[in-house]
């Protein structure tokens, strides 16, 4: 595999939000930056031509642009242009098994635009054998709300099944920013604790306190190979999707997973991770895992 994060770019705000992120990612994991367009009315490229009669004139000016702002700001940083001649979807599916991550921008998350969150970005975040990154592009109404720098990184973790990439991306993650890692397990109350007048606490207590065994069960193996990462634990009886968009609110990435393909099954995500890149309003990065 090569050392390297793809980044998506099409010239957009978001596309180039997204760069700015992976560029400083790459510099924190030590990797290489690749910017990746696609097109696939791309030509084949020329010997010489003056850019009055390159075809790909725009297309190069783009990634040359890009480029050479994020070099301003990380000038010790490899960062390498790709121009592909292919549906974008799937060259960045193609990009995504040579690459650590696939970093994308991600548009509006409103309540309705929630539901069109990209002809690209969704099909290869649920098709994707790495990890894909969804990045929002910055406003000056979202700046001055949050002042504050961003503080943790985030991970939901559902308890049932295996979780160890998900949680190597996240500790590694809040390793390489010196930042904390607050692991969430979100779990709804079940008919028969529910009562007219509230809920049964004896089954709800119980119910916690099952989780947070298995939570610190799952976290120990990590808590020893990343030592300087500081931990912390949300457990709360409620909808799981819910739970993980508010504890996300403020953190510097917010990281969940998803189920890996399976032959036979059409590639989809569960709810949670689709809360996490329709409602989440920090970068999110979406696991795949088994």
């Amino acid at each position: 595999m090569q050392q390297a994060i793809t980044v998506g770019l099409d010239g957009s705000p978001e596309s180039l939000a997204a760069a700015r992120w992976a560029a400083d990612e790459a510099e924190k994991r030590k990797l290489t930056l690749r910017l990746l367009h696609a097109w696939p009315m791309l030509a084949p490229e020329p010997a010489r031509l003056p850019s009055e009669v390159d075809q790909n004139y725009w297309a190069k000016r783009l990634v040359h642009t890009a480029r050479a702002e994020l070099q301003a700001y990380h000038p010790d940083l490899t960062v390498v242009g790709n121009l592909v001649a292919d549906d974008a979807q799937q060259a960045l599916l193609q990009a995504a098994s040579e690459s650590e991550m696939i970093v994308l921008g991600s548009r509006g998350l409103e309540a309705v635009e929630s539901y069109f969150l990209g002809d690209v970005s969704m099909p290869v975040v649920a098709r994707a054998e790495r990890p894909v990154v969804l990045v929002r592009a910055g406003t000056p109404e979202a700046a001055e709300a949050s002042p504050a720098p961003a503080r943790r990184v985030v991970v939901a973790l559902k308890l049932s099944g295996s979780s160890e990439d998900l949680l190597d991306f996240a500790f590694h993650s809040a390793a390489a920013r010196g930042l904390p890692l607050l692991a969430v397990h979100g779990r709804s109350v079940p008919l028969h604790a529910r009562l007219p007048w509230g809920t049964d606490h004896e089954i709800t207590e119980e119910m916690t306190r099952d989780a947070r065994d298995a939570l610190r069960q799952a976290l120990r193996p990590w808590h020893e190979k990343y030592p300087q990462v500081d931990v912390a634990e949300s457990i709360r009886l409620a909808n799981p999707a819910k739970v993980l968009v508010q504890a996300a609110e403020g953190a510097a990435l917010l990281v969940v997973g998803r189920r890996a393909h399976r032959h036979g099954l059409a590639p989809h995500l569960g709810p949670v991770a689709q809360a996490a890149v329709h409602h989440g309003r920090c970068p999110v990065a979406v696991v795949p895992h088994d």
